[in-house]
């Protein structure tokens, strides 16, 4: 069961969305130069990713979050001393400490805004959406910046073409206050399934397994997944919460307008939009162009559609996002333009 973060007294919904991806291009040929037994042609079949951008070797997770997070506060008309809450989605911080949160707010000048970083892997977005949605509800004058941002290019294990191919670097940000009703956040729903956490894992560089020239040399601080386990976790996890999702809002399947997924692989969005009836939505992708920019997929697509006009005042849209953990976070939202 998907925990219910369920009818508040406030509407809350995104005022300005915005994101960043870095400026190099790496493509699938690259990639296929990189990763042994591995061709352009096979990553495209595989996965429906033609590219994705990699950080400068002078950028960190925050700096990519800070440019996400100014294109957000312009598109939502207010500066960066408005903000009361920052927070930042990342499972690859600048540093185990400070907060990346906290550099974040440095950077732009969030002078006035308490900051806190969580990670929830993939999922961390739509978590940091609920977190914004609860303390709108104690202060309606509020003001939470969402950022999420992820610098898996530093992680990788080019050896591996099971996650060389997929990840790539990017940041999206929100910015969400009070809105008129019927718009804003009708329904979130989180979930957690702790023992399947071994499917996505970092292994080494915390208290369990502390750096150590051995844990250097054994890998132990590179991503890992298994991708067949991820995949049956999707397809069994995400139609019911959806489902759920939209019966605890009084609505259907067929009311939904627009489908924002976590850019995990393209084949697998595919085979979840038929899993979970959302043929009739538009789908929304970004994973061509960017690939699999962890915690960053959910608002990059989001401001992605924004920012191309796609999104109309009105519409419904439904977005479910995923990773490390297991978790998993779905929100239903009523879209505001202006």
């Amino acid at each position: 069961m998907t925990a219910s973060v369920g009818p508040v007294g406030v509407p809350v919904g995104v005022l300005g969305t915005g994101s960043y991806l870095p400026e190099r291009v790496v493509d699938n040929t690259e990639i296929a130069n990189r990763v042994p037994d591995t061709t352009a042609e096979w990553i495209t079949e595989r996965t429906r990713i033609e590219g994705r951008r990699y950080a400068a070797s002078d950028q960190a997770t925050s700096d990519l979050g800070a440019e996400a997070a100014r294109r957000a506060l312009e598109r939502a008309g207010v500066t960066a001393a408005d903000v009361d809450y920052l927070i930042v989605s990342t499972s690859t911080g600048d540093s185990p400490q400070p907060p990346t949160s906290c550099v974040i707010q440095q950077v732009i000048g969030a002078t006035h805004a308490a900051c806190f970083d969580i990670n929830v892997v993939c999922a961390g977005f739509v978590y940091g959406m609920a977190l914004a949605r609860a303390l709108v509800t104690l202060n309606p004058q509020a003001l939470v910046l969402v950022v999420a941002a992820d610098v898996y290019s530093r992680i990788l294990d080019f050896d591996d073409r099971s996650t060389a191919v997929l990840l790539g670097d990017g940041a999206g940000a929100a910015v969400l206050g009070a809105v008129p009703a019927p718009y804003g956040m009708l329904e979130v729903g989180l979930a957690s399934r702790g023992e399947r956490g071994d499917l996505i894992r970092v292994d080494a560089g915390g208290s369990r397994r502390p750096t150590t020239a051995q844990t250097v040399a054994d890998g132990g601080h590179y991503f890992r997944m298994n991708g067949r386990g991820v995949r049956d976790f999707v397809m069994d996890a995400v139609p019911p919460a959806l489902d759920d999702l939209l019966l605890r809002a009084g609505l259907h399947l067929g009311d939904v307008d627009h489908f924002v997924p976590h850019q995990a692989n393209g084949v697998l969005l595919a085979q979840l939009v038929e899993k979970a009836g959302l043929q009739h939505a538009r789908t929304h992708y970004t994973l061509e162009r960017y690939g699999n920019v962890g915690s960053a997929s959910v608002p990059v697509v989001l401001d992605d559609a924004n920012a191309s006009g796609a999104l109309a005042d009105g519409d419904l849209i439904v977005l479910a996002a995923f990773g490390g953990g297991m978790s998993l976070g779905t929100c239903l939202l009523r879209w505001r333009t202006g």
